[in-house]
């Protein structure tokens, strides 16, 4: 699609990355100490906390990647609603009122709150940066994808805008203006998708053949096996391309208008024996002299220009109806449930002189496929009779679960509050402003589904497309409130990278003295570097859905993290050694398992699948376990000598 800057965006957009910077250069003048700057002063209300870690929590995963992995796959992107949701039980009932307990700035604290070690803070500091480094991935993807539509520049220029202003406002001042940052975040993004949702409900579903901009995807036939498709009435003029090379083995014909050369892409599939249709497909061809296609035309700059399509329809509904009206809250599900619609599928092709076209193909879909587990390549292990995709997907919801309780930027946020009591509160709210979030995730996913507002080549932006379909002013609000929830979680994550630095590696792994002044001054510089590497990240990965990545985020963290943390709450044999041991195995073997999985080696390293070292990508149920395995084995070993009397 192309997308042309909105300026009732534009308005909204800059509008709130002022409010934002002004908010952090007016707190920044009360914040002039480390503990001001790294947890103010433990003086956050624990209502205002508990709001603030649903706007740290509700990330540019939750709200872009989630949306858009239940918008082309269905049921499957709420599993990681639910993961990302029962994560906060182990937050809650293990670690909230000890972590506050054992600790004052950083998660090394609490983890060195017995021996004093230099190896625990430098391993535990590292672990931390680590963790933020690949949590920030997914946030500066989701930021270069929302500044395309909004602004009109390319994916690299949001990267880089938002990297710059993070940068800005954790330099300006720290945990104070982060904590209000997510507090006004978060109870937007919830109010907004709150209205959206509700919008959604009183549209209710319309039988349509295309997306939003008019245009009708054709379906033609059925016609007997062996039959003269360019004979149909729709394709003559035209002339078939023999499906000869690559195209040999697949579903796709193509026919070539014969006055103006355009080549067009049509899906075959059989509907019944000897019965085949052609459904219209889309395709976007790179050749090897740099020019872009677009189904067959070279592709536009602006609105009337060729240009791929928006999608998203429902082709049937219950009792033939073409309009259903407003839809109650479990109707909505239980009319989708008994209708059709059309999913998109994509597949790329590579002709001999390097041509590459990625087609993008209809399935039509039963409601009741789209409810239920299983559509996603990720999820599709719950039904697979295959050992390894069935581990595939219990080691990401492994993750899931643990990760929460194990990613910095939640942990330090239980030290802006009181004591333990106001710790406990304020997980509770988080997980209820959190839960209703998520909840609302699976309507604004399948509202986009059936909005015929969707861009086929970019999933994150399903949910900003859906506020376009039914109002500029509503897309221009929800996709501001989306890129400050951007901007509030690289926030509280380079923050967690810039304490890790300054605190555990500097001041206590490496012996330095630095005065009050001099730790918040190096905890700038630091914010200054992590930004920069989260921006060169975050344009390496552009082509990943954010949800994705930030399930390899939970699992560095929960293989990394959780064992050393919940070992030292439950077992009195914890030993210094064994903290360390822990999260120095669990944080390397996950991130080396990640590094030689099959979807790194396809969309980062552009190798074959084939080729990758690990059996499936997601590494958690392997190296969490392990990382408990190694702190027991290896305390076991270093239980200090009792002295006979």
């Amino acid at each position: 699609m192309i997308y042309e800057p909105s300026t009732q965006a534009v308005v909204f957009f800059f509008l709130f990355v002022a409010i934002t910077l002004g908010l952090s250069f007016y707190l920044g003048s009360k914040a002039k100490s480390s503990q001001g700057y790294f947890t103010a002063h433990g003086q956050i209300p624990w209502f205002v906390n508990g709001i603030a870690f649903a706007g740290d929590y509700l990330s540019a995963a939750s709200f872009l990647g989630i949306c858009g992995m239940i918008a082309f796959y269905g049921y499957d992107g709420f599993l990681y609603s639910i993961g990302y949701l029962a994560g906060w039980i182990v937050a809650l009932f293990v670690i909230a009122e000890p972590m506050k307990r054992l600790g004052r700035f950083t998660f090394a604290d609490a983890l060195d709150a017995k021996f004093e070690s230099r190896g625990i803070k430098l391993a535990a500091g590292i672990s931390t940066l680590a963790v933020s480094v690949f949590y920030l991935i997914p946030q500066m993807v989701g930021a270069g994808v929302l500044v395309q539509p909004l602004l009109g520049f390319p994916h690299w220029v949001g990267v880089v805008l938002v990297g710059v202003t993070v940068i800005l406002i954790v330099v300006s001042a720290g945990m104070v203006s982060t904590t209000w940052v997510q507090f006004l975040k978060g109870s937007l993004l919830v109010l907004f998708s709150a209205i959206l949702t509700w919008m959604i409900i009183e549209r209710g579903f319309e039988v349509k053949a295309g997306g939003e901009d008019g245009y009708e995807f054709q379906t033609l036939g059925p016609v007997s096996s062996g039959a003269e498709f360019s004979a149909l009435p729709a394709l003559k003029g035209t002339t078939p391309i023999p499906p000869e090379g690559p195209w040999a083995d697949t579903n796709f014909r193509r026919f070539r208008n014969n006055e103006t050369g355009i080549v067009s892409v049509w899906s075959e599939a059989e509907i019944a024996p000897g019965q085949l249709v052609l459904r219209e497909a889309q395709s976007l061809t790179k050749t090897t002299d740099g020019k872009t296609l677009v189904n067959g035309q070279v592709k536009g700059t602006k609105k009337g220009e060729a240009e791929l399509h928006p999608v998203g329809n429902v082709t049937k509904l219950p009792g033939g109806e073409s309009r259903t009206g407003k839809l109650g809250f479990l109707s909505f599900f239980s009319t989708l449930q008994n209708s059709e619609v059309v999913l998109w599928g994509n597949q790329k092709i590579t002709d001999a002189d390097g041509t590459t076209t990625t087609v993008y193909y209809q399935k039509p879909t039963a409601g009741s496929q789209v409810l239920r587990p299983g559509e996603h390549p990720t999820f599709s292990g719950i039904r697979s009779t295959k050992l390894l995709d069935k581990l595939n997907f219990l080691s990401l919801m492994l993750a899931l679960f643990c990760g929460t309780a194990s990613l910095p930027h939640i942990l330090i946020r239980y030290y802006t509050v009181k004591d333990a009591a106001a710790a406990r509160k304020s997980t509770i709210v988080g997980i209820g402003s959190i839960g209703f979030f998520y909840v609302l995730t699976l309507y604004m996913g399948l509202g986009a589904m059936t909005s015929g507002s969707m861009d086929v080549t970019n999933s994150n932006m399903a949910a900003p497309l859906l506020a376009r379909s039914m109002n500029e002013w509503l897309f221009a609000a929800i996709s501001a409130i989306a890129f400050t929830t951007v901007l509030g979680t690289v926030s509280g994550l380079i923050l967690a990278s810039a304490g890790a630095v300054t605190h555990d590696l500097v001041t206590h792994a490496f012996g330095v003295e630095l005065n009050d002044g001099e730790k918040v001054r190096v905890a700038k510089i630091t914010s200054v570097f992590v930004g920069a590497i989260a921006i060169v990240l975050g344009i390496v990965f552009k082509e990943m859905n954010v949800s994705y990545l930030v399930g390899w985020a939970f699992s560095v963290a929960a293989s990394a993290n959780l064992p050393a943390l919940v070992m030292l709450l439950f077992w009195k044999g914890t030993t210094r050694q064994g903290i360390i041991a822990a999260v120095v195995v669990g944080m390397t073997s996950s991130l080396g398992w990640i590094l030689l999985s099959a979807d790194t080696y396809t969309k980062v390293y552009g190798l074959p699948a084939g080729d990758a070292l690990v059996p499936f990508s997601q590494p958690g149920i392997v190296t969490i376990p392990l990382g408990f395995l190694t702190l027991i084995v290896v305390s076991l070993m270093t239980q200090p000598k009792t002295v006979a009397e």
